[in-house]
Parts: C-alpha cells; sequence; structure tokens
C-alpha cells in the first residue's frame, strides 16, 4: 500500500510540475482602416499587411504560436479571399501577416492569437 501511495504522489508531482512550467499567454489582434500602411480595402491583385504582436511577458525559449480569424468584414459585391500567417516568432513576440488577392476588399479583419511553451 504505501508503494503504491508513493507511486501515485510520484507521479502527480510530475504532473503538476509539467503544469506549472508550462508557459501560456493570448489575446487578441485586428487590422483596419485607418491603421499605419492598411491597405487591404482597395486596388487589385496581391496585398498584405502585417501586424506586430509583443508578449505581455517575454518567454524563457521560442514558443509555438497559434492564431484565429473571428472577425471579418468585407466588401459584399467581391469575393472574399484571405490568408493568415504567423512570422518572426521570438521570445519577445511575432507578427501576423494577412495577404488577400484578386478584387477582394477587406474593411476590418481579427482575431485571437494563443503563445505557448512546455
Amino acid at each position: 500500500m504505501k508503494n503504491r501511495l508513493l507511486y501515485v504522489t510520484v507521479l502527480f508531482s510530475i504532473a503538476f510540475t509539467s503544469i506549472i512550467t508550462a508557459q501560456t499567454q493570448s489575446g487578441v489582434w485586428n487590422s483596419k482602416i485607418g491603421d499605419p500602411s492598411y491597405n487591404l480595402d482597395s486596388g487589385i491583385g496581391e496585398r498584405s499587411n502585417t501586424i506586430e504582436i509583443k508578449f505581455p511577458k517575454s518567454y524563457d525559449v521560442k514558443p509555438e504560436v497559434f492564431v484565429s480569424v473571428s472577425e471579418l468584414d468585407a466588401d459584399k459585391n467581391f469575393n472574399c479571399r484571405y490568408d493568415v500567417e504567423v512570422l518572426s516568432v521570438s521570445k519577445e513576440g511575432f507578427k501576423i501577416k494577412i495577404k488577400i488577392w484578386a478584387d477582394t476588399k477587406i474593411f476590418s479583419i481579427g482575431g485571437y492569437w494563443l503563445a505557448y511553451t512546455e
């Protein structure tokens, strides 16, 4: 019985330590008309806009970063084509590149980001 209790205690300690050492941060991002160098609302062909995100607290190692799109305001008279990509991840932050093409016109786009390390 003592061996089982010791075994369970050790497993719990390992799991708890793993949870504590993981670092997770999250936030929101958006890009819209009026932002410096915003060009997604006019023109034809491939256009892009890049947003820089700084982490509230720097990481000890480079994190994994995920982004999602939860807001999109586009011109209803044209097809909506877009790509969102994470670039230049560092311990201090990362960049989000929004790319559109053809006759797409986007007035605003935004979403959430999540960064984590193990």
